[in-house]
């Protein structure tokens, strides 16, 4: 929940060669306080059934960047196998393009920051949501 000096940050990814949600993706949030501060990592959380991460951390006072780092390699494995399991002929050379996605974004305090990551196995988008 953002207050008039912080602000909040959710997420949802959705598989978009299959147009789905991504479920049990884990990511993690961190925040910087200026553009030449360090990273602070401030915890995570891992996408439910519907692809989203309601419970992430809130940004402390101060913050002026956020990064989400989500950590796909493991979704796209499973999906592989999954399909390698169906149509065996038609295997793929089992590297996962995107192991991970890291998203940094500007904030501002009192705002609410709802940033989704449309996904699919050789490319990706995000955009500010609502």
């Amino acid at each position: 929940m953002s207050t008039s000096t912080t602000a909040s940050v959710s997420t949802h990814i959705l598989d978009t060669s299959v147009g789905r949600p991504v479920e049990g993706v884990a990511v993690r949030l961190s925040a910087r306080a200026g553009r030449d501060a360090d990273w602070r990592e401030l915890g995570g959380s891992a996408t439910d059934a519907d692809g989203r991460c309601k419970d992430l951390p809130a940004p402390p006072e101060g913050t002026t960047h956020v990064r989400l780092d989500f950590a796909v390699e493991p979704y796209f494995e499973k999906k592989q196998a999954d399909a390698q399991q169906d149509a065996p002929a038609n295997r793929d050379s089992g590297a996962v393009f995107f192991p991970e996605v890291a998203i940094t974004f500007a904030v501002t305090p009192g705002e609410h920051y709802h940033v989704p990551l449309l996904l699919n196995p050789f490319g990706y988008s995000v955009y500010r949501g609502s």
